[in-house]
């Protein structure tokens, strides 16, 4: 049996004899099938394959790690450190001795968690090579799950994970679409929204890769649920972030969006 890899968001399925018809992820309104089909690879192949670990400490107790070449989504994990344990935010795809060596050399992992389903990554199997940690999946968007497993627990609404560290329920692009808020003034948003090319904005969609929109109120519920928290910097699933005054620079996006796509600019169209 193997567990199978979708090569185009990079989320682990089942162990089976043969790989799935379809990843159901992608072929959600979100994602994407390419044009070629439907395309899965497996851990021992993606280990096989030439590649090097990145590894980057984004400032102290911050570190973020990814694979180049990158496959699928090509996420950027983060690492979290603690006094009482690490949180493994957006998990990669792959599993590796490389990451496991690197992750160890950083003090471990307490728990992981995702922002959303198509960073799942290779989660289940990450928990087993980390001592089975626990995996928390928001209990909306459990359904999205591929592979399910005892490790897997659910929340919602808010859940300190560990000390200083909070998931926040934000929505938009999947209904429990998380962040993570770090007490040292850091915001983890995957791409609940996502940093621009014009320093200091964000954007929000329900999908980037198809440019799907979200509603002006999904958007304004974003920044309500963001509200009790403060934040100085914001990091993304991309690499991307926005270094001085992020919760300012979200409200003013947010501000930005809504005026679009509420209407309020059509007569500069």
């Amino acid at each position: 049996m193997t567990i199978w890899i979708c090569g185009t968001c990079g989320v682990e399925h089942p162990d089976t004899s043969q790989p799935p018809d379809v990843c159901s992820i992608c072929v959600d309104e979100r994602q994407w099938v390419p044009p070629t089909g439907q395309v899965w690879t497996t851990l021992d192949e993606l280990a096989a394959v030439g590649h090097e670990l990145v590894h980057e400490e984004l400032e102290p107790g911050l570190h973020r790690l990814h694979r180049e070449p990158p496959l699928g989504i090509g996420q950027r994990t983060h690492l979290v450190q603690t006094p009482a344990g690490n949180l493994l935010w957006d998990p990669p795809n792959h599993v590796d001795q490389p990451l496991l060596d690197k992750i160890a050399s950083l003090g471990g992992v307490a728990v992981i968690a995702a922002s959303h389903p198509h960073m799942y990554g290779s989660q289940v199997s990450l928990s087993h090579a980390l001592g089975n940690v626990p995996v928390l999946v928001h209990s909306a968007d459990r359904r999205w799950v591929r592979r399910e497993d005892p490790v897997i627990r659910e929340w919602s609404g808010t859940l300190e994970v560990l000390p200083g560290v909070t998931l926040v329920e934000a929505g938009g692009h999947f209904p429990g679409a998380a962040v993570a808020h770090i007490a040292s003034g850091v915001l983890l948003v995957g791409d609940t929204m996502v940093p621009v090319a014009d320093s200091g904005w964000v954007t929000f969609m329900r999908s980037y890769p198809n440019q799907i929109p979200l509603s002006a109120g999904l958007v304004r519920r974003i920044v309500e649920r963001l509200e009790p928290y403060a934040f100085e910097r914001l990091y993304s699933l991309l690499g991307r972030a926005v270094l001085l005054d992020a919760k300012e620079a979200v409200r003013r996006s947010a501000d930005r969006y809504i005026a679009w796509v509420s209407g309020a600019n059509d007569h500069l169209g």
